[in-house]
């Protein structure tokens, strides 16, 4: 069975629900603090665990009490973690605001997750093989997420890009991602397209094929409880999301990015494969936290029979 090898971030998500947006020089009074593991590369790491697979996580966190968390969350999720080393830094932090329609705003202190490098990279992600995945996003250096596209690329493993946070990215780096996963605020921004975010769905289509000119082989664009779209092997393909009461959007398109590689790595026709990456995103948002909300197949495979009629 492949495996999904996971590079990126781990995190202590601290939570807030706010009632709204805080302006600039306001002091606004939120609810009851909350402390969740976090970080995208954890996130999907747990995730893939949750649906079933072999996770293997690649990161760094501090020598301090969040990192004692972050490494155990890991673990109780069955993540094998040999390759999430600790340095004297802090371990990263994300101070999450949650507003009334489950929509948030995310703070990010990378800490640890900055000392990761290149040669870390290389050292720790000697075991990846052809068929296995490997998931990065952009919450560390970009040195370190290239060097582990590159490695990946070289010993026949699929690579998927989450472009978050959203940054330009030069085309040699787009070159080695099979599939590129942005939402259209990422894509706008990749593509210097501020339009974009209007959210219309025929420019999501536009979005991907320009994308995908640009260098990444597969782009799947995220829209959120509309599902999601792009162009795959040369066809467009478009999958509608699920209706369920959000609560808490965090994690959402990490849930996504996990069980899209785990469906595709047992083989998955990419429709169906889609379908199930739509569904673990659905079922992720009703409910807080960012791992904690993470499903577990059953989950997932209850929200496509209640919807679908599908396993």
């Amino acid at each position: 069975m492949p495996r999904i090898f996971v590079l990126g971030s781990l995190n202590a998500d601290l939570v807030v629900d706010v009632p709204r947006p805080v302006q600039p020089g306001e002091t606004l009074t939120g609810g009851e603090l909350t402390i969740f593991p976090g970080g995208k590369g954890g996130n999907q790491a747990v995730a893939a665990a949750r649906l079933g697979a072999e996770a293997v996580m690649v990161g760094q966190v501090g020598r301090d009490a969040f990192g004692d968390f972050l490494l155990d969350r890991q673990r109780d999720a069955g993540v094998m973690t040999g390759g999430i080393g600790r340095c004297g830094r802090a371990s990263g932090v994300a101070l999450i605001s949650v507003f009334p329609d489950g929509e948030n705003s995310i703070v990010i202190s990378p800490g640890a997750n900055a000392a990761v490098t290149p040669r870390l990279v290389r050292e720790r992600l000697t075991g990846i093989e052809a068929g296995d995945f490997l998931l990065c996003q952009l919450e560390i250096p970009l040195d370190a997420v290239e060097a582990g596209l590159r490695l990946a690329r070289r010993r026949g493993a699929v690579t998927m890009l989450d472009p978050a946070p959203a940054r330009p990215l030069p085309p040699e780096l787009l070159s080695l991602v099979d599939y590129l996963t942005p939402n259209q605020t990422e894509a706008a921004l990749l593509l210097d397209e501020p339009g974009l975010e209007s959210g219309q769905v025929e420019q999501a289509f536009a979005a991907a094929a320009r994308l995908g000119a640009s260098g990444a082989r597969n782009v799947v664009m995220k829209l959120g409880r509309r599902g999601c779209c792009g162009l795959v092997g040369g066809d467009s393909f478009a999958a509608e999301g699920f209706a369920v009461e959000a609560v808490d959007t965090t994690a959402a398109g990490d849930t996504f990015n996990a069980a899209l590689a785990v469906a595709l790595s047992e083989g998955q026709a990419f429709g169906s494969a889609a379908r199930f990456a739509n569904a673990a995103a659905a079922v992720s948002v009703t409910r807080r936290g960012a791992q904690s909300s993470a499903p577990t197949r059953s989950e997932v495979a209850q929200l496509l029979v209640k919807h679908l009629g599908l396993l």
